[in-house]
């Protein structure tokens, strides 16, 4: 079975909860459309998570969202073809997988291409308080040239879109913090993931970032609900 939910930063209790429900083993697949918060703070905490988490009886596949580091600058990630797209993973934790962006994976016959990251709205402020702030959050133009050549060997054409943030014009602007200034919010990111998606056929869109759940015809975001992929 493959399931799917939103941002858990560092906070696992309904996976945990989830998974004792459902019976699942760790041949199932649980998506985390990025901020899982497991590569966050770079020390000991962090593997302290990690053995817990090691210990979930599911696979967690993991999207790059802002308020984490990407895992190919965190020493022990190694590369893998995981699904037929390269992954990230740390030997001693085999079920926590962190996808690559512009892979494309094929999770039980559908194509699945990933892109992640977003801007921090709260970026000033954690860097005034010296809490973790992260420079790799947003996708670079590498990365923004590697999924479109991705996407243009694929045709332009896959059955899922999994991302962190939403292309602008999926954003859910009702759930904006009332206390950000949004003319200070860097929005490229979500500007380019518009460009893809007027390119792109596709049959689903997933992505978390808002904190909120709800539909809209080919747009899903999520947080804490968990879905049947």
């Amino acid at each position: 079975m493959i399931y799917i939910t939103g941002d858990t930063h560092g906070d696992f209790e309904r996976i945990f909860e989830f998974c004792a429900e459902y019976d699942t083993q760790k041949d199932d697949i649980l998506i985390i459309l990025g901020d899982a918060g497991i590569n966050f703070h770079l020390n000991e905490r962090d593997t302290a998570l990690k053995l817990t988490l090691s210990q979930l009886p599911v696979t967690l596949f993991c999207i790059h969202g802002n308020h984490e580091e990407r895992p190919y600058e965190v020493s022990g990630y190694e590369e893998m073809q995981w699904h037929g797209g390269l992954v990230y993973v740390e030997p001693e934790f085999p079920n926590l997988i962190f996808a690559s962006d512009g892979e494309i994976y094929d999770l039980d016959g559908r194509s699945v291409v990933v892109i992640g990251g977003a801007y921090s709205v709260d970026k000033n402020y954690r860097i005034r308080n010296c809490l973790p702030w992260f420079e790799t959050e947003q996708p670079d133009d590498a990365t923004k040239k590697y999924v479109e050549y991705r996407l243009e060997k694929h045709g332009w054409q896959v059955d899922t879109v999994l991302t962190h943030t939403a292309p602008l014009k999926f954003e859910p602007t009702w759930a904006f913090l009332t206390n950000i200034d949004q003319s200070q919010v860097d929005k490229s990111t979500e500007k380019w993931l518009d460009s893809i998606e007027e390119k792109l056929s596709y049959k689903q869109w997933y992505f978390g970032h808002y904190h909120v759940d709800y539909h809209s015809g080919a747009a899903t975001a999520m947080y804490e609900e968990i879905e049947q992929f």
